[in-house]
């Protein structure tokens, strides 16, 4: 079984900015419960809907697939919740890994949060200097808990 293992950050400033490159992306959910949520996701050029489980510590299940563009856009259009989540997403390299920081836009404009993944759950990494307070353990900074309850910057 897929398992996403992840930290989370907010983000205290642009320093992370030099270099990165990012993509645009819009994503909805259809269904968001304490067993599961149902994630569409438009990225760029492609589209994906993703399921993940419940969350047990930085750990859950997660399956994702790739779709055509129009079904994700007929299903955030008509399908998701709304707000949508937009955002654009960061590919940052740090200390020979790859951080995403997602900068998010609309009901959460300001808000920076960045993630790390990881190999296994007791993996130490090396934060980067642009790295603040760790949020892993608080589900407001939860993709799905941002559609609900939006959140406006974090300083960075």
């Amino acid at each position: 079984m897929p398992v996403e293992i992840e930290r989370k950050f907010l983000v205290c400033s642009d320093a992370w900015r030099e270099g990165a490159h990012g993509q645009r992306f819009s994503q909805g959910y259809l269904c968001i419960s304490e067993n599961a949520t149902v994630r569409v996701r438009h990225a760029g050029a492609r589209a994906f809907i993703t399921v993940k489980g419940s969350t047990e510590g930085m750990s859950r299940a997660e399956f994702e697939y790739e779709i055509p563009v129009a079904d994700a856009d007929a299903l955030l259009r008509d399908h998701c919740l709304k707000p949508l989540i937009e955002k654009t997403r960061y590919d940052v390299p740090f200390a020979g890994k790859t951080w995403t920081v997602d900068v998010f836009e609309a009901g959460n404009e300001g808000l920076v949060v960045a993630e790390i993944e990881l190999s296994h759950d007791t993996e130490k990494v090396a934060l980067p200097p642009w790295i603040g307070e760790e949020v892993t353990d608080d589900p407001r900074y939860r993709n799905s808990a941002l559609v609900s309850e939006p959140m406006t910057g974090n300083g960075a």
